[in-house]
């Protein structure tokens, strides 16, 4: 069984990585180079965002999808020989203005009840865990066992695992065109070579995977919101901290990630001064020593948004062998594992663990 993986970035190669795992020969096709885009360009926080606060198909996919972190990074770790940088900072999520005290005290108080270790932490005992916190922070939700990773590491381990599982990696190869008739394709055309034999196609393109569904006829809407970052040299940051305007990651090296915008505008994937500039006062107005850190890079990434939110994940409609794996928006790194061993479910075995239609491409008619 062979399946051609279009799209680079951290969902392409975690489906690349699955598949392989399965015995399935995959070759991934990628533009430019892997992790080359929003892959790279993330915070890499392994947090279950806001919209996964209430029960439903999207809180049990983030769920379901950290439960397999642990094992997949020490599994690529030793099969790529690459770090992926896992640090376990724990989160601090903050009350800025008093009318956040309550709903978050709360948060602190479901969490606990759900078996996941969080509480509330205000004055000394807050300034304690985190001394260069600002002292208006009114409080905050803490949650030690959260963890983050360093996103364009990720990717690139999980292609050099599958590469090392007999995954071919083709990079800085372009899809031209799609090879096949009717209801089922058989192969694709890059500017580097063609691949005529495939018994599957997984479309992972991030926000370009819906100008491939038009080659297709079929519309799967994936807008690029942009998102732009920027970093500081300075070892000031304790815990990841997510404020109520943006977010400060300790990394790796002695530095701290602040972001991130969400932009609405199309696929202009550039740094703007307002943007920074808001990037900036976000920070020092949570971290004011960071008035004195360097700014060591500013960045921005495309992420493949989708009209309800949602990732989209299934087979595409009217394709018997099509799938398609996108719109992940601000949460592909958390989401990868899980993505990828559902699409590789869904081409070796014909079925998912998961009920995954909520996610299902069809949803857009």
């Amino acid at each position: 069984m062979r399946t051609v993986v279009v799209g680079g970035g951290v969902i392409g190669c975690a489906i690349a990585y699955y598949l392989t795992k399965a015995g399935v020969q995959v070759t991934l096709v990628e533009r430019g180079e892997v992790g080359g885009e929003a892959s790279g360009a993330a915070a890499g926080m392994l947090i279950p965002p806001a919209g996964a606060a209430a029960p439903g198909p999207f809180r049990d996919l983030c769920f379901a999808s950290l439960a397999l972190y642990p094992s997949l990074i020490e599994s690529i770790q030793r099969e790529s020989r690459i770090s992926v940088e896992c640090l376990d900072s724990g989160i601090l999520v903050l009350a800025e203005t008093p009318g956040l005290v309550q709903p978050l005290r709360a948060h602190a108080r479901r969490q606990s009840e759900g078996g996941r270790r969080a509480e509330w932490v205000e004055g000394d005992a807050l300034h304690d865990l985190e001394p260069a916190l600002s002292r208006r922070v009114l409080g905050a939700v803490y949650s030690p066992e959260e963890k983050h990773v360093n996103p364009g590491l990720v990717t690139r381990a999980l292609a050099r695992a599958a590469e090392v599982a007999g995954a071919e990696i083709w990079e800085k190869a372009m899809l031209t065109g799609f090879i096949g008739r009717g209801a089922r394709l058989t192969g694709v055309h890059t500017n580097a070579a063609q691949i005529t034999d495939a018994d599957s196609i997984v479309l992972a393109a991030g926000p370009w995977t819906d100008d491939l569904t038009g080659r297709l006829r079929v519309r799967v809407p994936t807008p690029p919101m942009r998102g732009q970052m920027l970093s500081y040299r300075s070892t000031d940051v304790r815990h990841a901290i997510w404020g109520e305007n943006g977010y400060l990651v300790p990394k790796a090296g002695g530095v701290v990630f602040a972001g991130a915008t969400v932009e609405d505008v199309g696929f202009r994937k550039k740094t703007t001064a307002r943007a920074l500039a808001g990037l900036r006062h976000m920070a020092t107005a949570l971290v004011p020593s960071l008035r004195l850190a360097e700014v060591a890079s500013a960045w921005a990434g495309l992420r493949p948004g989708s009209p309800d939110g949602l990732p989209i994940i299934g087979r595409l409609p009217g394709r018997e062998n099509v799938y398609v794996a996108t719109g992940h928006f601000r949460n592909g790194i958390l989401l990868a594992p899980i993505t990828g061993k559902l699409i590789s479910q869904l081409i070796v075995d014909g079925t998912a663990e998961v009920d995954i239609a909520a996610f299902s491409p069809a949803r857009f008619g």
